[in-house]
């Protein structure tokens, strides 16, 4: 009977230390064989960063033998060659791959969505307004927004849409086909998520993202959402058309500081830092290769050695290297040189605001402005002064137009007039000595 009780109390123990706890956790389930769909966010700019995150998901699910991606949008669009890779991305991919805009696609958005083979939508979303527009926010050239409608156009036609909505999206002078149930505003085209729907723009409207893993059929698969590593928030921040003229603009200024002030300081690594920073960034996303990076280290080196080599020449190598070295990281050479030269401007107008204004605060530019001053007074003397010819007289051995030469005791003094003209050969007397300035006034009879 003792036995049986210990075992009943064994089967007790055990029961609470196994049983019970699993109660707590509902939220685990055995999927078994179960599908697997891949879930990845589309919710910054479109950058060359964008791409290299959705590069990496879409790898990543093909390799795990995911059945779908689903990408939910949230964008106002970005850059066009960023787009056009995501799209080639897209299309290349045997994945089933579902945009779910949740609220906006507009731009680049659009076209990435319009790439994909099923676009759902939230009930407040919009897709549309694709007009290419540049770095300082005018219209692209001709040459630019044919490219960009046939890519639209062809985007549409691909997965079975009507490619005169995604025209207009591009081309305001479009016109659309009269439609039964609204009417479109002028300029652009952007459609709700009901006109999208009409048209054939969209498969449905949900409410939330779990309403549309029922409506795909998903309920028993297995959502993995795709997380952003650290590189790719670098990446994405970092080719971000508002960061990139922030990073250099700091970078120019601190190193500017360090030319004009001794060793090596707090400017110039953060100047430093966010130059390494701006590569590391366009490295992640495939922009800056091999030749930038050692173009930068060369420029670096050369600023280090001009600190201890003076001439300035290796310091105008330097600054040339690392300016090549950023066009050439940029996705495009123009674009790069306007955020380079917006850079190297708001440097050079920060750097006059903190001298003027700042440098009796800021004890940073005790290293860079002068603030004694080698007055006579104190003793200092750059030339002798000649205080002992003032009121002796003599002669003018040339004419003084209004500058010239006298003779004093047999000594020949460089003088000038008051202003007027003396000729040769004429008295004259001293009537003012500034350090070396003799100045004479002639002696009437």
């Amino acid at each position: 009977m003792k036995g049986v009780k210990n075992v009943k109390k064994y089967l007790k123990l055990i029961f609470f230390l196994f049983i019970i706890p699993l109660s707590f956790f509902p939220h685990l389930e055995v999927r078994g064989d179960n599908e697997l769909v891949y879930h990845a966010k589309i919710d910054n700019e479109v950058t060359k960063g964008l791409y290299a995150y959705l590069e990496r998901a879409v790898k990543e699910a093909e390799d795990d033998g995911a059945k779908a991606i689903i990408f939910e949008i949230d964008t106002y669009g970005g850059s066009v060659i960023a787009a056009d890779d995501i799209g080639k991305l897209l299309n290349n991919t045997k994945l089933r791959t579902i945009a779910y805009i949740n609220p906006n696609a507009i731009s680049a958005g659009a076209f990435i969505a319009l790439n994909m083979d099923e676009i759902y939508m939230s009930p407040t979303a919009k897709i549309g307004s694709a007009k290419v527009i540049t770095s300082d926010g005018n219209a692209a050239d001709e040459k630019s927004q044919s490219f960009w409608l046939a890519a639209m156009k062809t985007a549409a036609e691909q997965n079975g849409r009507d490619p005169i909505y995604a025209m207009a999206m591009v081309d305001s002078s479009i016109e659309l086909p009269d439609h039964p149930n609204f009417s479109f505003q002028d300029g652009l085209l952007t459609l709700t998520s009901s006109q999208a729907l009409e048209v054939g723009y969209s498969e449905g409207i949900v409410n939330s993202f779990d309403e549309l893993i029922q409506k795909l059929g998903f309920e028993t698969a297995e959502i993995k959402p795709f997380e952003k590593t650290l590189s790719n928030w670098i990446a994405e921040f970092v080719t971000n058309s508002y960061v990139v003229p922030i990073l250099l603009s700091i970078g120019s200024l601190g190193l500017i500081i360090e030319l004009y002030s001794p060793g090596f300081g707090f400017p110039g690594f953060m100047g430093v830092l966010s130059l390494l920073l701006f590569f590391y960034g366009h490295m992640i996303a495939g922009l800056a290769g091999l030749e930038s990076i050692i173009l930068f280290v060369l420029g670096i080196i050369l600023l280090v050695i001009e600190l201890f080599v003076p001439g300035g020449i290796l310091g105008f190598l330097g600054f040339g290297s690392i300016i090549l070295s950023i066009l050439l990281a940029g996705e495009n050479v123009y674009s790069m040189a306007i955020n380079l030269i917006i850079a190297i401007l708001v440097a050079v107008m920060a750097m006059v605001i903190l001298v003027k204004i700042f440098k009796k605060r800021i004890r940073l530019f005790d290293k860079i402005v002068l603030k004694d001053a080698t007055t006579t007074e104190q003793g200092y003397i750059s030339n002798q002064s000649r205080t002992d010819l003032l009121n002796r007289t003599g002669i003018t051995i040339t004419p003084l137009r209004p500058s010239g030469t006298i003779m004093i005791d047999n000594e020949r003094i460089d003088a000038v007039t008051e202003g007027g003209f003396i000729a040769a050969g004429s008295n004259v007397q001293v009537v003012e000595v500034e350090g070396v300035r003799v100045v004479v006034r002639e002696i009437k009879d």
